[in-house]
């Protein structure tokens, strides 16, 4: 289950660039909140609080619990401005997280087993396709991560998202039975393999080559070779000297 993290806010009075360039010099960062069956309310949040969730990553799939003074209602972020030249924070959305509401996410993937993993020992490596898998989680039950057991993997075998068990309520944004990781030979066996295959199909095209290959010169049978002998003959009865 994830954890909430409080951060407070303050109701802001105005919208636009005046009252928000006012807000970033007072210390504070412009935010909206809005979804749910309440009216979107804009707010300003201490910018160092939102700093410091920021620079700890995960930012957008952190749920946090607002205090606007003294009114608590669960979020989570779903857009966040950054400045081009300071890469700070200058205005955040939160979406409002009413009792019942789900809420699309992309969940890290972490992996147990690689030492009860067949292919794993013979030298395999684990390739992992997806890092985070999006899921459509409910806001009362979002997980930190998915876990997929590797046991009993061989080398070129796959671990797909049906073999993840995923909590209550929670499912894959795509309907189908994807790829999650899989146990790929070592790079070096590849190559080997790779290099065996070149040789074998160079040793099959070789004897078809030397088939259709045209004869050397002087290499000819013996047809071939007539017609020289007998234009010899001619030219040797031409040279004889006549009988007189």
């Amino acid at each position: 289950m994830r954890q909430i993290q409080e951060l407070s806010a303050e109701v802001r009075g105005g919208t636009g660039k005046g009252p928000a360039y006012q807000a970033r010099s007072s210390g504070k960062i412009p935010a909206i909140v809005y979804g749910g069956s309440a009216e979107p309310q804009p707010i300003t949040v201490d910018a160092q609080a939102l700093g410091h969730f920021v620079a700890g990553g995960s930012f957008l799939t952190t749920l946090f619990m607002l205090d606007t003074n003294g009114k608590k209602t669960r979020v989570i972020p779903r857009a966040l401005q950054l400045d081009p030249v300071t890469d700070r924070p200058v205005h955040v959305d939160f979406m409002r997280l009413e009792e019942g509401a789900t809420v699309r996410l992309a969940i890290p993937v972490r992996f147990v087993g690689r030492e009860s993993s067949p292919g794993i020992k013979l030298g395999g490596v684990l390739n992992i396709v997806r890092h985070e898998v999006e899921l459509i989680c409910p806001a009362d039950n979002i997980p930190d991560y998915i876990e997929g057991d590797l046991s009993g993997l061989e080398i070129r075998d796959s671990l797909h998202i049906s073999a993840f068990k995923l909590p209550e309520g929670v499912r894959p944004t795509i309907d189908r039975d994807f790829t999650v990781a899989s146990i790929v030979a070592p790079t070096h066996v590849i190559e080997e393999q790779r290099a065996a295959a070149a040789a074998a199909a160079a040793a099959a095209s070789a004897p078809a080559a030397e088939e259709g290959a045209a004869p050397a010169e002087g290499t000819t049978a013996a047809g071939a070779a007539a017609p020289a002998a007998g234009a010899a003959a001619p030219a040797a009865a031409a040279k004889a000297p006549e009988k007189k």
